[in-house]
């Protein structure tokens, strides 16, 4: 049996993809396990990143540069202005880095996902009348058009990875290859997408999703049962890899109550 949680893999996985001088946009969530996926994931992976001497600015609304490994348990206001950060931005000013193409990541979440990596965080169903209304689009408009890449996090299920948003609060790659570019956009699209069962991009042609790796424990049958769509699997996709000993140990310093990857920071 694995001697770590899926939180702590992916955390790992992520802090692979972070490089110096890059700069990344953190949301603050809503709570439960979106907040882990969402906020926690990231939170560490940057942490991890950082112990590593990787030199990676994570932003998080108006706060840049934060002490994350001393992250508030309550993520209202006054707590937010407190934490402990190399600046406060204005909030007017917090989603410039976006308009002005400085954002190199943009973490990303959401209820729905297609093949082509667009994400819905508003609607389920009609919009005027929703089997579902949730969160809204929040800032995720911003990261998606502007961000030079945008790094998904979220959970493996067949109601979450759909053939066709209901709506597009995050625009991947619209309809394929080409559709970013006919409107302009100035960021480059989804990099990668990290799940409790894979890891996956997006091919280079089509921009339809494929498979880098599959967990641990986990087979090419469990997920295309759990995906609402027809992945590109390569020949020979092999295991993602395992958190090692001290990357565990890492973390468990980094996050030792689990306030960030069991959410428990409301």
């Amino acid at each position: 049996m694995a001697d770590y949680q899926i939180e702590e893999l992916l955390a790992v996985q992520v802090s692979r993809e972070l490089k110096d001088g890059e700069l990344g946009f953190i949301g603050l969530g809503t709570g439960g396990r979106a907040f882990a996926f969402a906020v926690g994931v990231p939170s560490v992976a940057a942490a991890l990143a950082h112990r590593r001497g990787v030199d990676f600015i994570a932003q998080y609304g108006v706060a840049l540069e934060p002490d994350i490994e001393h992250a508030p348990r309550c993520f209202e206001d006054r707590n937010l202005l407190a934490w402990p950060a190399s600046a406060q931005i204005p909030v007017e000013m917090a989603l410039d880095g976006f308009k002005r193409g400085k954002m190199n990541i943009g973490f990303l979440s959401g209820a729905q996902i297609d093949v082509y990596g667009n994400l819905n965080s508003v609607a389920i169903g009609d919009y005027d009348k929703p089997d579902i209304r949730l969160v809204g689009a929040i800032a995720l408009p911003d990261h998606a058009a502007n961000a030079e890449r945008t790094i998904i996090i979220l959970p493996h299920s067949r109601r979450t990875f759909v053939e066709r948003v209901d709506h597009r609060s995050a625009f991947g790659y619209g309809d394929g290859s080409g559709h970013r570019e006919r409107l302009g956009l100035i960021g480059g699209g989804p990099g990668k997408v990290f799940t409790d069962l894979a890891v996956l991009d997006f091919e280079d042609d089509s921009k339809r999703m494929r498979v880098v790796s599959v967990h641990p424990g986990v087979t090419k049958e469990k997920v295309n049962e759990e995906t609402g769509f027809e992945l590109v699997w390569p020949d020979g996709v092999p295991e993602t890899p395992a958190p090692t000993a001290e990357e565990l140990a890492a973390i468990r310093e980094i996050d030792p109550d689990g306030a960030l990857l069991n959410a428990r920071i409301f």
